[in-house]
């Protein structure tokens, strides 16, 4: 079965400026996503504009996909959903060193799409921006309740300083 990523784009290269929409949802595994954080039935949203240019297609629109996992902080059960804007160029010939390259007339997204979300899911996720974490003495989550436990901060890497006598 064909991808639905990889588009023929024959038409759209006949003459600078056609375009193109494409919108579709698709499998991590179409992709090849793998990532311990994509939610288990996970489905990539992808919505893209393709316009011709005379030396090549510039892709843009959006990409998104729902990942889960637990806070690096807390460890509680983390998700969200990772989005991506997409403003991409394919090129026969390629002069951008940023540049997909456009083979024949067949316009793989697959290595696009697969590049901006795995730049966007997060490997340590967070329960929120503002997460507490827990208690590194008593091991409390500090987000529900104070642990009641003293937490000066110190820098370990001082700690010889703090036996010198400084009163002359």
């Amino acid at each position: 079965m064909a991808n639905p990523l990889v588009i023929n784009a024959a038409e759209l290269l006949r003459r600078p400026g056609n375009e193109r929409d494409v919108d579709l949802v698709v499998a991590p595994a179409e992709i090849d996503l793998d990532n311990p954080h994509l939610a288990v039935d996970a489905d990539v949203e992808v919505h893209l504009r393709l316009e011709s240019l005379s030396d090549g297609i510039v892709v843009t629109g959006s990409t998104a996909v729902p990942w889960s996992g637990n806070c690096r902080r807390c460890l509680a059960p983390a998700s969200g959903t990772a989005t991506t804007e997409v403003h991409e160029l394919y090129q026969h010939t390629l002069t951008d060193p940023d540049a997909f390259e456009l083979t024949g007339d067949q316009l793989d997204l697959r290595p696009m799409v697969r590049e901006l979300l795995m730049l966007e899911v997060p490997e340590t996720p967070l329960c929120r921006e503002d997460c507490a974490g827990l208690c590194p003495q008593c091991g409390a989550d500090r987000n529900s309740a104070e642990c009641g436990c003293e937490h000066a901060v110190t820098d370990p890497r001082w700690d010889a300083l703090s036996g010198l006598n400084l009163d002359r």
